[in-house]
């Protein structure tokens, strides 16, 4: 039962952001930026393994990449509005 929950979830991981009403790439790269955070995080609060520096500037980097990905404005786009 516990595999067709978790088969279930890799579902919808792929297919939600087909969804989204922004660019698709930079919804899986959101995606990818989740991910890694919260891959530290398991690692350290459900397996027990404390992230050492370059856990942390790695992870911060990856963030820093989704933002830029994500939110930099480009030529020609409109910016998102309430």
């Amino acid at each position: 039962m516990l595999g067709a929950v978790g088969g279930f979830v890799l579902f919808l991981y792929g297919i939600v952001p087909t969804f989204q009403k922004t660019h698709f790439h930079r919804v899986y790269a959101a995606y990818g930026g989740v991910f890694i955070v919260m891959s530290v995080f398991w690692g350290w609060l459900i397996d027990g393994i404390k992230p050492d520096n370059y856990d942390i500037i790695g992870t911060i980097i990856a963030v820093i990449g989704v933002l830029i990905i994500f939110y930099y404005p480009r030529k020609g786009e409109k910016v998102w509005s309430k």
